[in-house]
C-alpha cells in the first residue's frame, strides 16, 4: 500500500522547509501533507500569481469589453469564440489565483466540499479555455477549407450552440469530484498526491480529456498549414511569376511562424503540468516532484495571460474597435467636463465636435484584417478575401 512521506523528527514548519530531514511512512491525516512548498518557494510562487493574476484579468476583461461594445464584432462567430476564450481566462485568473494562494501561501485547510468546489471552478476555467482554443482552431480551419460556404456553415446561432455545449460539458466534467467521483479513502492512498480528495481514476480521465483537446488543436493547425501549402503550389503553377511566387512563399513562412509560436506556447505551458498529472496516476511522486508541479501549474495561468495577445489583439479589426471605444470614452469624459463647467457658469475650452465612425482614423472602410484566411486567399482570382478568421 502506497503511503505518504511525513516528517516527524522536526517540527511541522521545519520539516516542510527541510526536504532532507528524516522521514517515516505514515498515512496523511490532513491537508498539510499537500502543502509542500518551502518559505522561499512560497514567496516566489506568490510573486508569480500576484503579477500574472491581475494582468490576466485586465487583459481578458478588456477583450470582453471591446467585443461587447462593438455590434459588428458580436455578430461574428469568430469573435464569439474569442470572447469565450477571454471569459474562461477571466475565470482562471480569479479562481486559480485565489485558490492557489489560499492553499499554498496562506495554508488554508478546507473541508472536502469547499476544496472540491474551488478545484472544480479552477478546472472548469482551464478546460473551457482549452476548449475555446479548439473552437477557434476549428473556425480557422473551416474558413480555409470551406471558404465559399463558410458563412452558411458557421452561423452565429451554431457558434452560440457550440459554446453552450462546450461550457456545459466542461462544467459537468469539472465538478464530477464534487458530486461523487472522489477518493473513497479521503486523504490516504490511493488518492492523488497532487490534489486532496481526488480519485486517481478521475485524474487520469481529465488529463486524457485535456490531452485530446490539445491534440485536436495541433491537428487543426497542421491541416491549415497543409491547405495553405497546397494553395501556394496551385497559385504558383497558374501564374508562374517568380517574384510573386517568392512573395507567396514569404506569406507561407509567415503562417508557419505564427502557428509555430501559438503551438509552442500552448504546449510549453500545458504539457509540464499534464505530464505530472499522468505520472501521479501510475507512480508515487516524491516531495521534490510535487513542488515542481506547483510551479508548472502556474504556467497554465501564464498561458491565459498570453492568450489575449495571440488570439485577440493580433486582429486588426479588434484593435481598431478598441481605439474607437477609447476615443468614445475620451469624448464622453470631455463632454461631462464641459457640461459641469457650463453649469457652474465657467468658460469651457473643450471645443470639440462629435466624431462619427467614418471620421475616426482606421474606420471600417480602411480596415483590412490581418487574418490567416486573408493571407491564404488574397491571391485568388477576383481578389476574394475572407473576413471571418482572425490571426
Amino acid at each position: 500500500m502506497e503511503q505518504w512521506e511525513v516528517q516527524t523528527s522536526l517540527g511541522p514548519t521545519e520539516a516542510k522547509e527541510n526536504p532532507s530531514s528524516p522521514i517515516v511512512n505514515t498515512s496523511c491525516e490532513n491537508l498539510e501533507c499537500y502543502m509542500v512548498l518551502t518559505w522561499a518557494e512560497q514567496k516566489a510562487i506568490g510573486s508569480i500569481c500576484f503579477l500574472a493574476g491581475p494582468v490576466t484579468f485586465l487583459e481578458n476583461a478588456l477583450v470582453l469589453a471591446v467585443i461587447a461594445a462593438t455590434a459588428s464584432l458580436r455578430r461574428r462567430p469568430s469573435y464569439l469564440f474569442i470572447a469565450s476564450l477571454a471569459l474562461a481566462d477571466v475565470f482562471a485568473s480569479c479562481f486559480f489565483t485565489t485558490s492557489f494562494l489560499d492553499f499554498h501561501l496562506f495554508r488554508r485547510s478546507d473541508g472536502p466540499t469547499a476544496y472540491l468546489f474551488k478545484l472544480g471552478g479552477v478546472t472548469m476555467a482551464f478546460t473551457s479555455s482549452v476548449g475555446s482554443l479548439l473552437l477557434t482552431a476549428l473556425d480557422r480551419y473551416l474558413c480555409i477549407q470551406q471558404a465559399s460556404s463558410y458563412k452558411v456553415l458557421l452561423t452565429r446561432r451554431r457558434a452560440a450552440l457550440g459554446l453552450l455545449v462546450l461550457w456545459s460539458a466542461t462544467a459537468l466534467v469539472s465538478f464530477l469530484p464534487l458530486v461523487g467521483w472522489r477518493c473513497p479513502t479521503g486523504l490516504t492512498p490511493p488518492c492523488s498526491r497532487l490534489f486532496p480528495y481526488i480519485n486517481r481514476g478521475y485524474l487520469a480521465f481529465w488529463t486524457s480529456f485535456a490531452l485530446v483537446l490539445l491534440a485536436l488543436i495541433l491537428c487543426a493547425y497542421a491541416l491549415i498549414l497543409w491547405k495553405a501549402h497546397r494553395h501556394e503550389l496551385t497559385m504558383t503553377g497558374l501564374q508562374g511569376a517568380a517574384g510573386t511566387g517568392q512573395a507567396r512563399m514569404r506569406m507561407d513562412i509567415r503562417l508557419a511562424r505564427t502557428f509555430g509560436l501559438i503551438l509552442v506556447i500552448l504546449v510549453g505551458c500545458w504539457l509540464p503540468a499534464l505530464s505530472f498529472m499522468l505520472a501521479d496516476v501510475s507512480v508515487l511522486l516524491t516531495r521534490a516532484q510535487r513542488r515542481a508541479f506547483a510551479f508548472c501549474s502556474t504556467l497554465c495561468l501564464v498561458n491565459s495571460a498570453v492568450n489575449p495577445l495571440l488570439y485577440a489583439l493580433r486582429c486588426r479589426e479588434l484593435r481598431v474597435a478598441l481605439l474607437q471605444l477609447l476615443r468614445r470614452l475620451w469624448d464622453i469624459g470631455r463632454c461631462r467636463k464641459s457640461t459641469e463647467a457650463s453649469a457652474l457658469g465657467l468658460p469651457s475650452n473643450n471645443n470639440f465636435t462629435a466624431i462619427t465612425e467614418d471620421e475616426v482614423p482606421g474606420n471600417r472602410a480602411s480596415v483590412h484584417l490581418d487574418s490567416v484566411s486573408e493571407m491564404v486567399h488574397s491571391q485568388q482570382p477576383g481578389g476574394r478575401k475572407l473576413e471571418e478568421m482572425k490571426e
